[in-house]
């Protein structure tokens, strides 16, 4: 399994897993909001290639933490049906994890089942005084320090990023 940079090669591919997996009415999920017209972080964008294209696919996104600091979304996050189960998600969630932490990222915020992103070091927890700006399962709004107690004291909503800060975040 090799994880490799996601290139524009990729876009047509990646689209037509998110629309398999998530549907093509995902747009309308309030994640969607701090990503639309954002630009994925640099360098943390991965896809997963076999012998019948691609496998799986994940992006990280930037968004502001209410005190102004910066963090990533994570997602969205897809494995092709018929490879679930084989550790395509979890390779490339600790693939991502280690990049967004030697990119100096300080926290990652999800929105998924604690149950799987648990074993990843994510909590509810970590997120307990954060919100995003739309509905989502209070449940399901996961975080992680990357930076032990990043986002202690963090509270209030989550918001879109500047383009241009989450290139100067980068080293952009």
């Amino acid at each position: 399994m090799q994880i490799i940079e996601q290139t524009d090669d990729h876009a047509a591919a990646i689209e037509r897993l998110l629309d398999l997996t998530f549907g093509p009415d995902r747009h309308h999920k309030t994640v969607y909001r701090l990503r639309d017209g954002v630009a994925p972080a640099p360098g943390l964008s991965f896809v997963i290639e076999n012998g019948e294209g691609l496998a799986a696919t994940l992006r990280f996104w930037p968004v502001m933490l209410p005190e102004g600091g910066a963090a990533l979304l994570l997602g969205p996050i897809a494995v092709r049906p018929d490879l679930s189960g084989k550790g395509y998600g979890k390779a490339l969630m600790r693939h991502g994890i280690a990049r967004a932490r030697a990119r100096g990222w300080a926290a990652i915020l999800l929105v998924g089942d604690e149950a799987y992103y648990g074993k990843l070091g994510f909590t509810r927890a970590a997120a307990e005084k954060l919100q995003l700006p739309g509905p989502v399962e209070r449940e399901r709004f996961l975080a992680l320090e990357l930076t032990q107690g990043a986002l202690d004291g963090v509270e209030g909503t989550v918001g879109k990023v500047e383009p241009d800060a989450a290139q100067r975040k980068a080293g952009g």
